[in-house]
């Protein structure tokens, strides 16, 4: 399994995985009851908090001017751990996680929702994982440190 660390860029995951969320509701009897409204104002209140997350995060490495390509976390010039680092690893990762609730909420369907645990997942072995060796053999005991400190996703 090691062939597919890093090979799909995370926001092609987020479509991926968007799509399949789209097919469940389709295709599966397992919908709830929400109005247009509730559903409306979800889906944008988490979307609208999924943008500031990541957001934050491409923010923070602009500052530090160091990559934002997550296929290449070993062309990385520095180590981030100010701003929204300070309270997760991950907060472009975060960002899309809570993007993908929002659109389980807008589908009303409970498998397209359960499908957000297998994104996390997903990314967790075959992106973060993969990323974490890198950064640990470019910045070895502080990225350790900082690994102690601050939780993978929140």
């Amino acid at each position: 399994m090691k062939s597919l660390e890093l090979k799909i860029p995370p926001l092609l995951l987020v479509l991926l995985f968007g799509a399949a969320m789209w097919l469940a509701r389709k295709h599966t009897p397992l919908g709830f009851d929400l109005s247009r409204d509730i559903r409306l104002g979800l889906f944008i209140l988490f979307s609208m908090l999924a943008f500031g997350v990541a957001l934050a995060g491409v923010i923070s490495f602009r500052k530090q001017k160091t990559t934002v390509n997550p296929v290449s976390p070993e062309a990385a010039s520095s180590l981030v751990i100010t701003g929204i680092y300070q309270y997760t690893r991950n907060p472009m990762y975060l960002g899309f996680a809570i993007f993908l609730i929002g659109w389980g909420l807008w589908l009303t369907n409970i498998l397209a929702l359960l499908l957000v645990p297998f994104f996390v997942l997903y990314m967790t072995r075959f992106q973060i994982m993969a990323e974490e060796k890198a950064l640990e053999a470019l910045f070895d005991e502080r990225f350790l440190s900082y690994k102690k400190s601050v939780r993978r996703w929140l």
